[in-house]
Parts: C-alpha cells; sequence; structure tokens
C-alpha cells in the first residue's frame, strides 16, 4: 500500500505515470430539497479534487457527480466521501457510487422499456446501498397501495410512478423499510443524461 492509498488528500495521478483510472459515478441523497443540506456544486466538485480525485463534475443541483480515480470497491469510497464531506462541508448524507460500468448495466437492465420512452419523468431508478433479498422486494410490491410497479435488478430497484411521484404513497422511506437498506432516487432523464458520460475504461 502506498502513501495515495493511506492518504485520501494526496492526488493519484501523482504516483506514477502508468496508474490506470476508473470513471466513477457519485449520487448524494437528499441535498438541495426543500431548504435542507443546501451545498454548492461547486464544493462538492472542490471536495472530490482535495480527496484525491480527477476530472470532477456535476450535472444538476441534486447532486449528481462524475469523476475519475484509482480502482477500488464501490462501498470504500462511499464511506471516504461520506467522511470527507462530513468533515469539510459539514454534510451528513450517504454517497452511492457507481462505476461506468455498472451504470451503463443499470440502464441495460431496465425492465421497463416501453415506460421509459413514453413517460421517461415518471420512471425512477432507486440506488440502493446493498442490493436486498427477493423477500424483501416482494415486501415492497405488497406494500404498494396505488398504480405503482416495483422491479429490482442488483443494486438498483425501478419503480413507474404513473400519477406522479409528489402525490405517490410509495415514499423513499417506505422504500427502506421494506427493502432494509438506504436510497436515493433519480427519474429516467437524470439517468440517461449521466448515463451519456459514463466512459468504460478497458
Amino acid at each position: 500500500m502506498n502513501a495515495a492509498d493511506d492518504d485520501p488528500g494526496v492526488p493519484h495521478d501523482r504516483v506514477g505515470p502508468f496508474r490506470l483510472t476508473t470513471t466513477y459515478f457519485a449520487l448524494l441523497r437528499g441535498i438541495n430539497v426543500g431548504g435542507h443540506k443546501q451545498v454548492a456544486m461547486a464544493d462538492l466538485r472542490e471536495l472530490l479534487t482535495h480527496t484525491g480525485f480527477q476530472d470532477a463534475r456535476s450535472v444538476l443541483q441534486s447532486g449528481n457527480l462524475v469523476f475519475r480515480g484509482d480502482a477500488r470497491p464501490g462501498a470504500h469510497l462511499e464511506r471516504l466521501l461520506e467522511a470527507a464531506a462530513a468533515q469539510r462541508l459539514a454534510l451528513d448524507t450517504d454517497f452511492f457510487v457507481r462505476t461506468a460500468r455498472e451504470w451503463k448495466a443499470a440502464i441495460a437492465h431496465n425492465p421497463f422499456r416501453v415506460e421509459a420512452k413514453r413517460d421517461p419523468s415518471h420512471l425512477v431508478v432507486q440506488f440502493l446501498k446493498d442490493a436486498p433479498d427477493s423477500k424483501d422486494v416482494k415486501a415492497l410490491q405488497a406494500a404498494i397501495l396505488g398504480p405503482e410497479v416495483v422491479r429490482a435488478a442488483g443494486k438498483q430497484a425501478y419503480i413507474v410512478f404513473p400519477n406522479g411521484i409528489g402525490r405517490s404513497r410509495l415514499t423513499n422511506a417506505v422504500i427502506e423499510a421494506k427493502l432494509g437498506t438506504r436510497t436515493t432516487g433519480r427519474n429516467w432523464n437524470t439517468v440517461l443524461r449521466l448515463g451519456a458520460l459514463a466512459t468504460i475504461d478497458s
């Protein structure tokens, strides 16, 4: 293990000219919503750069980040970024990290192709901390009181909200309680917009 692995403040591109990097996406949970957990995207980009990542970009104001760094487990990056955000920005929130390859797979595994084309703003992908058990997915489906439809694949759940998200009783709290894991959602338009930035590394 080298100094850059020990110290997140050491930029990894200084370690050696042949270090391979990976494109990552990081989604923040519940920021800039209704006046809660306000944070500027410029501050988040600066946080990534200070923590040793490269090419930091942000998309929209809901906490969608794209950056490059050494290959490492997503759970490790989540803990690293959560700790850095708490320390530098006094921001207590969850980060959900996916590689570009994982992001492309999430798009490819969408079970609602017709709905995605017909009404993409009412199709939401819930990015999960952990892949749920099948029994938990069934429990969530059984808890639905409206017209919503849920399917899950890996660490993503796909939900169609025919009548819109704001009026739905299938809230984030219900989803987390039934699946037993933390989650953050992005509608299909945002998922595709981020997917256009997904560079698959060899």
